[in-house]
C-alpha cells in the first residue's frame, strides 16, 4: 500500500515559516495601517492573536500602525447615561454630550486598551488621537442629501479630514514604536470631532504611501446579494455594488475610504475576516487570503 503519512506537526510549522519568507522580504520596511475594530476588539482569544500579529509584523520589519474603533465600547457608555446611538450613512450622529462620551471611550479607554494588548505581547506601543500634536486636522462634515441635494445633513461634531500631518508617525516609527491612533481630529478652533475609523485608516494610508491598507471586520469580507464572499473587486465593480443597494450601512465609510486608498497609491486594500485567528498574518504573510481584496483600477 502507498504511504498517505500526514507531515509532522514541526515539519507543517516550518514548511508555513518557509512559506512567509519571500512575503518578508518583499515587505520589509513597507508600511501596513491596520483598522483594528469589530470582533477582533471583544473576543479575548482574538485580541491576544491581533497584539501578537502586531508586534510579529513589526519584529520582522515592517512599520505597523493601528487606527482603532470603539463602536460597540461608545454604544455600551451612551446606553448608561440614557442616550441611544444613531447613525446616517454609517455616521454617527454626534451631539455634544455624545462627543465627550466619544472622547472618553475612544481616547482614554479603548487606546489605553490597546496599547497595553500590544506591549504585554512584547510590543511598544504608543497611544495617539488626533489631536495630539495637532496631527488630524479636520472640519465638520456634512453628508450629501440625495432627496434635496441643497440640504446637506448635518450629523453634529462629526469630522471631515483636511490635513494630515505624518511627522509625528514617521518618527514613532524610526524609534521602533507601534502607534495606535485614536479617530478623534481637531478643528481650526480646537474643537474635537469624531472621525469613522475606517476614513482616518484611509487617509493615513495614502498620506504615509502605505503598502497596505488592511480593514478588519465582523463579515468575511465584501459579499454579493447571495452572501457570497467577493474576493476581488475593482472600483467599477464596487460602483456598481453600491448602486445596486448590495452595500450599504456601516459598510459604505468602508468601502469608500478603501477605494479612495486604493486610487491614490495604496498598493493593496484588503477587508478581512476579523473573526478569523491571527487573520493579519494570514493575509500578509502567507498565500491565504481571508477577506476581499480591493484593486486600483
Amino acid at each position: 500500500m502507498t504511504s498517505t503519512a500526514q507531515p509532522s506537526l514541526p515539519a507543517f510549522k516550518a514548511a508555513i515559516l518557509a512559506e512567509a519568507l519571500p512575503y518578508i522580504r518583499k515587505f520589509h520596511g513597507k508600511t501596513i495601517v491596520v483598522k483594528y475594530g469589530g470582533n477582533a476588539m471583544t473576543d479575548e482569544k482574538l485580541k491576544q492573536c491581533f497584539a501578537r500579529d502586531v508586534v510579529l509584523l513589526k519584529l520582522v520589519g515592517l512599520n505597523v500602525i493601528v487606527v482603532h474603533g470603539g463602536g460597540p465600547q461608545i454604544e455600551n457608555l451612551l446606553g448608561r447615561v440614557g442616550k441611544k446611538g444613531e447613525f446616517i450613512q454609517g455616521m454617527r450622529v454626534t451631539d455634544a454630550e455624545t462627543m465627550e462620551i466619544v472622547e472618553m471611550v475612544l481616547g482614554g479607554q479603548v487606546n489605553k486598551d490597546v496599547v497595553n494588548l500590544i506591549n504585554q505581547a512584547g510590543g511598544k506601543a504608543v497611544g495617539l488621537t488626533g489631536k495630539d500634536g495637532g496631527f488630524i486636522r479636520a472640519k465638520k462634515l456634512m453628508l450629501p442629501n440625495k432627496d434635496n441635494p441643497d440640504a446637506p445633513i448635518d450629523v453634529g461634531q462629526v469630522g471631515d479630514i483636511t490635513q494630515i500631518d505624518p511627522s509625528l508617525i514617521s518618527f514613532l516609527d524610526q524609534g521602533q514604536f507601534i502607534p495606535v491612533i485614536a479617530p478623534i481630529g481637531v478643528g481650526e478652533d480646537g474643537e474635537s470631532y469624531n472621525i469613522n475609523a475606517d476614513v482616518v485608516a484611509g487617509k493615513l494610508a495614502e498620506i504615509l504611501k502605505a503598502e497596505k491598507l488592511v480593514l478588519l471586520t465582523n463579515t468575511p469580507g465584501v459579499l454579493d446579494k447571495e452572501g457570497n464572499l467577493l474576493t476581488g473587486l475593482t472600483p467599477k465593480q464596487i460602483d456598481d455594488l453600491v448602486e445596486d443597494g448590495t452595500l450599504s450601512g456601516g459598510m459604505l465609510p468602508k468601502i469608500g475610504s478603501a477605494l479612495d486608498a486604493a486610487r491614490n497609491g495604496v498598493k493593496s486594500v484588503h477587508i478581512i475576516d476579523g473573526r478569523v485567528e491571527h487573520a493579519l498574518l494570514l493575509e500578509i504573510l502567507t498565500d491565504h487570503g481571508v477577506g476581499t481584496m480591493i484593486k486600483n483600477r
